[in-house]
C-alpha cells in the first residue's frame, strides 16, 4: 500500500458484488481495501476477505463495525439494500468521506436521505456503475429528444439473471429517466409497468418497460424507439459483473477530491 492510496471499504462483501470490488481494488493501482464489513450473524465474518473473493489472503479481516470502518476509510463501496445503503450513507456523512451507491430497488423515501447526507459526503449513485451503460443513458435522451413522441413509441426491456429481486432494474430504469428527460416528461405519471389482460390501444408519448428475468444474465438492456414502420434499438449487454466494480473504483477516486455532494456516473464521466 502506497501512502497516498485511497483507503475503501466494501460493504457486503460476501455478496457477488462484494467479491467483484475486493478483486478491483485489489487489481487497481492507488487504491487499497481498508475494510470488508458484513452484517450481524453472517457466516464469512471472521474469515480473510481475500479468501472470500479469490485474490489469496489480504490480511483484510470481514468485521460486522462499519463505523469503526469508515471514520479511518476514505470512501466506502455499497451494492447492497436501499435500508442498509440509508444507514451507510449516515455513517459515511459523519466521516465525510466518499460513498458510492450502486444499491438499486431504493424508493422516494431513500433518495431524501441521500441527498440529505450528500451535505457532508461526497455521495456517487447511479442505477448503473458501467461506462457504457452511461453512454447509452446519454444516447437514449438524445434519440428521445430527437423523435417527435407523435408517431415514435419507446419501449425499454431488460433481462437479469433468475436471483435478481427487484424490477424494473435500476439500469432500465436510469434508461426511462434519461429518455423521459428528452422528451420533456415525468416516467413517474407516463411509464407503463405491467400489461396484461384486455390493455386496449398503446397510450400515445408513454415509456414502456418489460422485464425478463433467467439464468444467469448479468445485465442487457434495449431501448426500442418504434415509428411506422422502422425501429431505432439501443443497447448494451453487461457480461460481466466486474464492469460495475470498475466503475463504482473510477467513481470513488473522482470523488476523492471534490466538495460534499450528490453526484452521477455523468458527473464522474463528464457526460452530465
Amino acid at each position: 500500500m502506497a501512502a497516498n492510496d485511497m483507503k475503501l471499504v466494501v460493504v457486503g462483501a460476501a455478496g457477488r458484488m462484494g467479491q467483484a470490488l475486493i478483486r478491483i481494488i485489489h487489481e487497481t493501482d492507488g487504491v487499497t481495501l481498508h475494510a470488508a464489513i458484513e452484517r450481524e450473524g453472517s457466516a464469512f465474518v471472521g474469515k480473510d476477505a481475500g479468501d472470500l473473493a479469490g485474490t489469496g489472503p489480504l490480511g483484510v479481516i470481514v468485521t460486522t463495525d462499519p463505523l469503526k470502518a469508515f471514520l479511518d476509510a476514505d470512501g466506502v463501496l455499497d451494492f447492497t439494500a436501499p435500508a442498509a445503503s440509508v444507514t451507510f450513507a449516515g455513517l459515511a456523512a459523519q466521516a465525510r468521506i466518499v460513498h458510492v451507491i450502486g444499491t438499486t430497488g431504493c424508493g422516494p423515501e431513500h433518495e431524501e436521505k441521500f441527498e440529505a447526507a450528500a451535505r457532508h459526503a461526497r455521495v456517487v449513485k447511479s442505477g448503473n456503475m458501467s461506462l457504457g451503460v452511461n453512454l447509452l443513458g446519454v444516447l437514449t435522451r438524445d434519440a428521445a429528444k430527437a423523435l417527435p413522441a407523435i408517431g415514435w413509441d419507446i419501449e425499454i426491456v431488460e433481462m437479469h439473471h433468475k436471483h435478481k429481486v427487484d424490477a424494473p432494474s435500476g439500469t432500465a430504469l436510469l434508461l426511462g429517466e434519461a429518455a423521459a428527460a428528452g422528451r420533456g416528461i415525468d416516467l413517474a405519471t407516463q411509464s407503463v409497468r405491467v400489461r396484461d389482460g384486455h390493455t386496449g390501444p398503446r397510450a400515445a408519448g408513454t415509456i414502456g418497460f418489460a422485464t425478463l428475468r433467467g439464468g444467469s444474465v448479468v445485465g442487457d438492456h434495449s431501448v426500442i424507439l418504434a415509428g411506422e414502420g422502422e425501429l431505432v434499438t439501443l443497447s448494451h449487454s453487461a457480461r460481466d459483473r466486474s464492469i460495475f466494480a470498475r466503475g463504482a473504483v473510477t467513481a470513488a477516486v473522482w470523488a476523492r477530491d471534490e466538495k460534499p455532494g450528490f453526484y452521477s456516473m455523468l458527473d464522474v464521466l463528464g457526460l452530465s
